[in-house]
């Protein structure tokens, strides 16, 4: 694997941006700078941390930048859960995005513990 645009997890995490994107075009102008930024700025932070730690050249800073991309997960799962409760998406949206993100989850924990497989001199 020569790029990280060939990882499934990294396609998958652009996806999801995407999706995210069109989400936020849903919520009320009043939260441009509130939600829809902390939803935009969670969702491209997975695909970012994914592919800078792929090109990190330790396995070490390669498994925090995973670590970073999954935490932005759960931060972009909580902003989504709150615009459902603040009736701004709809739980059909949100559902949607959220089996996304839970397929994501697992392909992040499963290249993780790959990599963790391999061990520190890899």
């Amino acid at each position: 694997m020569k790029s990280y645009r060939d990882l499934l997890v990294w396609q998958k995490a652009v996806d999801l941006v995407t999706c995210c994107y069109a989400l936020t075009k849903l919520l009320p102008r009043s939260e441009t700078y509130g939600l829809v930024g902390q939803i935009q700025r969670a969702a491209v932070s997975i695909p970012a941390n994914i592919a800078e730690g792929h090109g990190r050249e330790h396995l070490g800073d390669y498994l925090r930048h995973l670590s970073i991309a999954n935490g932005s997960l759960m931060e972009l799962e909580t902003h989504l859960l709150i615009s459902q409760r603040l009736n701004y998406l709809g739980v059909d949206d949100v559902d949607r995005v959220l089996a996304q993100s839970g397929e994501l989850s697992k392909m992040l924990c499963g290249l993780t513990k790959k990599l963790q497989a391999k061990g520190p001199n890899t």
